[in-house]
C-alpha cells in the first residue's frame, strides 16, 4: 500500500502508468481505457444478481401472499357454506319437533271440544244437584 498525500503517487503505481490525484483531479488516467477490473465488475454482477433475486423474492412473496389470502377466502366460504347447512338442520329439526307438538295439542283440543258422555253416576249426580238448585230457586226446602 503506498503512503502518500494529496499530490503524490507511491512508485509502484506510477511504475504501471496510474495518475497523481491533486486536489481531487486526476492529472492522468489511472487505467487505460478499455481495461477492466475483474473485482469491479464481480461486485457488480453481485449486486445487479442480488437486485434481481431481490426482486424475484418479492414477486414469489407476492404470488405467496395472493395464494394465501385465496386459501383464506377458500376456506372462509367453506366455513360459512357449512355453517349454514348446520343451521338450516337445526331449523328443519326445530320445525319438525314443532309441528309434531302442535299436532299433538291440535288432536288434545279436539278431543276436548267433542262432548263427554256422562257416565250413570254422573248422571244421577247432576241430576240430584239441578232438582237441589231448582227447589232453592222457588224456596222450597230440601
Amino acid at each position: 500500500m503506498c503512503v502518500g498525500g494529496v499530490g503524490r503517487a507511491c512508485p509502484r503505481a506510477r511504475s504501471r502508468g496510474i495518475g497523481v490525484r491533486k486536489a481531487g483531479k486526476t492529472l492522468k488516467p489511472i487505467a487505460e481505457e478499455g481495461a477492466f477490473n475483474d473485482a469491479a465488475e464481480a461486485a457488480i454482477a453481485r449486486v445487479l444478481g442480488a437486485e434481481r433475486e431481490a426482486r424475484e423474492s418479492v414477486q414469489r412473496a407476492r404470488l405467496e401472499v395472493s395464494q394465501i389470502a385465496e386459501n383464506a377466502r377458500l376456506d372462509a366460504r367453506s366455513v360459512a357454506e357449512r355453517a349454514e347447512r348446520r343451521i338450516r338442520a337445526v331449523v328443519g329439526a326445530f320445525e319438525r319437533e314443532l309441528a309434531a307438538r302442535l299436532a299433538e295439542l291440535d288432536a288434545g283440543a279436539a278431543r276436548l271440544a267433542q262432548p263427554q258422555p256422562l257416565t250413570p253416576e254422573e248422571l244421577a249426580d247432576l241430576q240430584r244437584e239441578v232438582r237441589l238448585l231448582a227447589r232453592e230457586l222457588i224456596g222450597v226446602p230440601p
